[in-house]
């Protein structure tokens, strides 16, 4: 049964769009209005069409926004400036010191303006984070640790993060980044890692697998998903360059994002013969690609570390195969594949290291199909349904806490 106290959700993605966030942020709020009336606001196009009756929860309202293309940069930050101006007033409209206003880091101006408009109508306020700035924009290379902005962006931290009355974050290295603002304390930080997308269970390398042709009896390296401005492509291309001469390595490559135009763009002037790109996958045929690939890589730029989520990792570890993440070895996806023993980590932006760990993985393939083995089980620690409910036990802490009830 719900009590008085509603759960507004203030998010750009949300269902229909396909992206891992928007399917994360729609079992979220589904779980969550078990025990509350669920008020999504969300920039999603259609995304209210999936909620058409009014007293269905949770309840959708969606806001237009502007989607320039993501390689527009100044389109881009106006767009995030104006649907971040537009949530600000649809929290504002319909908060109560009631509600508990759930916001999440996409995009970076977000928080700040639902942080606003929730404190502004006395609600109880909780941030997810998915992307940690201005770290994100500096290992991007769009702003310098010393500029106005990203001083800018930190004090407007500062206020935001010692405000809010409970902060979620995917993985153990961002609560050291938190901490580092004065005021922040500990209790209020919640880490629940995200879950894979689809079944666990171990796949058998098929060689009749079709995204594994021509070179079907090869060993193939894959990278797949959305490259975005903390990840480094070309590391992978070097590393494929300089793996040219083993005949029995193949890579296969296929996404999204701007991080993909750059390796279209090195494939164009270098066409290694060792390299496949392929279109994005469509999603009914994903279980396939990743159960193609003998190993997968993650390739971060330097500094990642506390920064962006490893998403992608839990679906990989779910299909069973071992993982070369590419990155600092305090980061979730280095400590994860380290205590668990399933698979390789490498410094990030360095080609070199990562084509000696793809050798390694390759002249062992008994060694790293036992590694994928227990990439599988290792995926049930990472269930949905345990995830799930840390977010109800979080969001009832903060309910009980601004009652006053133990």
């Amino acid at each position: 049964m719900h009590n008085s106290a509603r759960l507004i959700f203030a998010t750009q993605f949300y269902p229909p769009d396909p992206s891992t966030t928007a399917v994360y942020l729609g079992k979220i709020a589904d779980t969550l209005a078990v025990d509350s009336q669920v008020v999504v606001i969300s920039a999603t196009p259609n995304s209210d069409l999936l909620r058409a009756d009014p007293h269905s929860n949770p309840a959708v309202i969606e806001i237009k926004t502007w989607n320039p293309r993501k390689s527009a940069l100044v389109q881009r930050a106006a767009a995030v400036c104006l649907l971040a101006a537009r949530m600000f007033f649809s929290v504002l409209k319909r908060a109560t010191s009631n509600d508990v206003v759930f916001c999440i880091t996409t995009p970076f101006t977000l928080p700040y303006t639902v942080f606003l408009a929730a404190k502004l109508r006395g609600a109880t306020t909780l941030l997810l984070i998915h992307d940690l700035y201005p770290e994100a924009l500096e290992v991007a290379g769009l702003i310098q640790s010393k500029s106005f902005a990203a001083r800018l962006i930190r004090f407007a931290n500062t206020i935001l993060f010692r405000g809010l009355d409970a902060i979620v974050v995917i993985g153990r290295d961002v609560p050291p980044l938190i901490l580092k603002y004065p005021g922040v304390k500990p209790d209020k930080l919640h880490i629940i890692p995200n879950w894979p997308l689809i079944p666990i269970g171990y796949r058998k390398v098929e060689p009749s697998n079709r995204f594994r042709a021509p070179g079907a009896s090869k060993f193939i390296v894959g990278l797949s998903g959305n490259l975005g401005f903390t990840h480094s492509p070309a590391t992978v291309f070097e590393a494929a360059k300089l793996l040219q001469s083993e005949r029995d390595i193949h890579f296969i490559l296929s996404g999204w994002g701007v991080g993909w135009k750059d390796l279209n763009d090195l494939f164009a002037r270098e066409k290694l013969t060792n390299v496949t790109i392929l279109s994005p996958v469509p999603e009914d045929e994903l279980i396939e690609f990743l159960s193609a690939a003998d190993l997968w890589i993650i390739p971060y730029r330097r500094n990642v570390a506390g920064v962006s989520i490893p998403s992608r990792l839990y679906n990989l570890l779910a299909v069973g195969r071992p993982v070369v993440v590419a990155s600092e070895a305090n980061s979730e996806g280095a400590l994860v594949l380290r205590e668990q023993a399933i698979g390789w980590v490498v410094p990030p932006e360095d080609p070199v290291e990562l084509a000696r760990a793809i050798q390694e993985a390759a002249r062992d393939r008994k060694a790293t199909t036992e590694k994928g083995i227990r990439a599988a089980d290792v995926a049930h620690k990472y269930r949905e349904e345990a995830a799930l409910a840390l977010y109800r036990s979080v969001v009832s802490d903060v309910k009980h806490t601004r009652m006053g009830e133990p």
